[in-house]
């Protein structure tokens, strides 16, 4: 995969480096927020190569990428360069150019939660595998809880939580657009030792006469965030009243000096109060029914990923493990779901004909295993609908095991099979009791899908169905060899078949030899991660239409194009592998979006050697983009091919 390339067109299908805001990344995602996003282009981005899926939700526009999603990100942050601003220089202006878009409550706190949290996952979820780790050494009898080396490894692994406030106060500052070493300084302000001395001597503190209530702000989450929000707009006021020739001193004074006060005097322990009070009312419900919450987690996580919405139960979480040492709010319902995605997943990887979804779906059913479950989400469940609501349902029935076991987890990190040791506590049974939910998961979920099945792509030959002209259909069904010369195509799309099926018809868009996708040297058209189709090697430099329709796509480098046709089917067509890496050198074509065209219209020209020359592969694939729509796809035999000649019959 070439990240550079994939990163640039990203960048410019979201509207150019300019329509970025800020941009973050997960584990499988880059998290774009937009100034218009109106200037993103969804489809364009969804038909490149190396993109899952994109995803609009929760205040953010995401791209999902996969596994390879940080080596994307660096592409993409260092080509915005200076024409993003740093928050800094944002509030040096005291605003942000772009219009906003409007959005619910809900957006924008998931928006806050997403954005202020996401540059903090490495630090917490590090800090957590090494009390994994240590959970484990201590059970061995490798490390005793008394000696030095658990002392040293215990703080390096709480130093995360506890100073939860500095780092959260990092990303709070990129969402409201305010200074970051500001925001880090006033949480350093809450969580300094001095107040821990005030506190243990039990005197009442006050602050030119309003008194102060002292809060230990150790792992705490929502008062920083609230600070840091107001501080932006303190930040903006400073910025206008100081005079320009001595700014620089006057402006970090005045925010300081207005926004600490205010955070230690009410801010902060009214953040600290909403932050316990919503932390109560979770550990209340699961008082209660201690089984609701792992359920609906558990059943939910796929729909939460979805909807970019799986943020909402982040801060209750990590209050919990900050405060408790563990927590039931997210880690158990996610470990079943996860697991679930996983069981169904490689149940479709055992039972599907089809040699690319098996490879898919085996690579990304282990990794959901693992515990990240965005390429099999997106890859597979999601697509095929019925091994999703497997997942659903397993997950569910996983969770309230876990939830009437009183399953919880002692460190954040991914729920799944590597992140086991995060369940070892100082609960024997509570690692027995997360296999165990492991367990039921993947064998409810793995059952329910193999049991009502799903609609199987299959595109090798069924066993004893081979025929004499080799011929391998995306049906599973033999087909005859029934090419037609451009005419009879033209004339075969309105004849009915035997059961009274309107079939459709894809001509080929130009000279050369017929092959199968697997032919592809890239993974993306190989796997058919994009739809079902073939490819065409081509003979001759020409390309022309497969069908008649509407351009709906043509990019920039003019070695790709798709076509919507008036019958409903989608077709994409990539001139050679990489070849956007060309810029356009080597191709002519005067298209553009929105032009109507007819089958057999001229297209694109390019220069086949020229692009060989500079190394590159001319293989063409022709992509049904919306192959879901179509129950039966078939490809003709592999052949040299002309012009018009039908190579894939659809119904």
């Amino acid at each position: 995969m070439d990240y550079r390339k994939l990163g640039q067109e990203i960048t410019e299908l979201v509207g150019k480096k300019d329509n970025i805001a800020r941009l973050t990344h997960c584990a499988t995602r880059l998290r774009f927020e937009l100034h218009d996003i109106s200037k993103a282009e969804t489809e364009k981005l969804k038909a490149l190569p190396g993109v899952i899926t994109v995803v609009n939700n929760g205040g953010q526009y995401q791209v999902v990428v996969g596994n390879e999603v940080q080596q994307v990100y660096r592409v993409i942050t260092q080509q915005m360069g200076s024409a993003t601003r740093s928050a800094e220089s944002k509030s040096d202006s005291g605003k942000n150019n772009g219009p906003k878009q409007k959005q619910s409550w809900i957006s924008r706190f998931i928006s806050v939660i997403s954005t202020t949290f996401t540059p903090v996952i490495p630090a917490i979820i590090g800090a957590g595998m090494i009390k994994a780790i240590l959970a484990v050494l201590v059970l061995t009898g490798l490390v005793t809880t008394e000696s030095q080396n658990y002392y040293i490894l215990n703080t390096i692994a709480d130093a995360a939580f506890y100073f939860m406030p500095i780092l959260l106060a990092y990303g709070a500052s990129i969402k409201f657009e305010t200074s970051p070493i500001l925001a880090m300084t006033v949480a350093g302000v809450l969580l300094h030792p001095g107040w821990s001395s005030l506190m243990a001597e039990g005197k009442d503190v006050f602050f030119i006469g309003v008194p102060v209530r002292l809060t230990d702000y150790a792992g705490s989450v929502l008062p920083i965030i609230i600070v840091v929000w107001l501080m932006s707009y303190i930040e903006r006021f400073a910025d206008r009243v100081s005079p320009s020739m001595i700014k620089f001193f006057t402006k970090p004074m005045i925010v300081l000096l207005i926004t600490a006060p205010l955070a230690l005097v009410a801010i902060g322990p009214f953040g600290t109060y909403l932050n316990d009070l919503v932390a109560m009312g979770a550990e209340a419900i699961n008082a209660r029914a201690s089984w609701l919450i792992p359920l609906l987690m558990g059943t939910l996580q796929p729909f939460l990923i979805v909807t970019g919405t799986a943020w909402a139960m982040t801060p209750i979480a990590t209050s919990q493990l900050t405060k408790n040492g563990y927590e039931m709010i997210n880690g158990p319902g996610m470990l079943a779901s996860n697991i679930a995605q996983g069981g169904a997943t490689l149940a479709v990887a055992l039972k599907t004909k089809n040699k690319k979804l098996k490879q898919l779906a085996a690579s990304s059913g282990f990794t959901a295993v693992l515990g990240i479950t965005e390429p099999s989400l997106y890859g597979v469940t999601l697509k095929l609908k019925k091994p999703l609501i497997a997942a659903m349902i397993g997950g569910g029935v996983a969770g309230i095991y876990a939830g009437l076991t009183g399953l919880v987890r002692y460190a954040f990190v991914s729920p799944g099979l590597a992140a086991l040791p995060a369940f070892i506590g100082s609960n024997p049974m509570n690692i027995v009791h997360a296999i165990v939910t492991c367990l039921i998961a993947f064998v409810v979920t793995f059952a329910l899908t193999w049991i009502i099945g799903f609609e199987d792509p299959v595109d090798d030959e069924e066993e004893g169905n081979t025929n004499v002209n080799d011929d391998k259909t995306l049906s599973g069904q033999p087909v005859q060899d029934n090419t037609p010369d451009t005419k009879s195509a033209a004339t075969n799309v309105n004849v009915p078949t035997q059961n009274e099926l309107r079939p459709l018809t894809i001509a080929s868009p130009m000279q050369g030899e017929l092959v199968h996708l697997d032919r592809v040297p890239d993974d993306v058209f190989s796997l058919g991660l994009l739809g079902k189709g073939a490819a065409i090697i081509p003979a001759k430099g020409e390309l022309y239409a497969p069908i008649a329709g509407e351009v709906t796509a043509f990019m920039d480098s003019k070695h790709a194009v798709k076509l919507n046709g008036y019958d409903g089917e989608e077709v994409l067509i990539h001139i050679g592998v990489d070849t956007v890496n060309l810029k356009g050198r080597h191709f002519d074509s005067s298209i553009k979006v929105g032009d109507r065209v007819q089958q057999g219209d001229l297209l694109i020209r390019f220069d086949i050697d020229a692009i060989k020359a500079e190394g590159y592969e001319v293989i063409t694939p022709i992509i049904i983009a919306n192959s879901d729509r179509f129950p039966d796809i078939k490809l003709e035999k592999q052949s040299p091919v002309e012009v018009g000649a039908t190579i894939i019959q659809l119904s």
